[in-house]
């Protein structure tokens, strides 16, 4: 049950950073998944930045914990 847990807190963490990647305009990285639907529709989603930022602050919470 713990498992699932902390799924759930690295894919929000994901989808949360992924608008702060957008935002912020950084550049793509291999393996962002880009879906362009129409001509004004796309949806991105930086994934290696997402697990960086969420493995960064699993540390951080792993250090203060400590």
């Amino acid at each position: 049950m713990r498992w699932l847990i902390y799924l759930v807190v690295i894919l929000a963490g994901m989808l949360l950073f992924s608008q702060v990647v957008v935002l912020i305009g950084l550049d793509d990285m291999p393996g962002d998944i880009t879906y362009k639907a129409s001509e004004t529709w796309t949806i991105h989603i930086p994934v290696l930045y997402s697990l960086g930022a969420v493995a960064l602050a699993g540390l951080i919470f792993w250090a203060v914990k400590r």
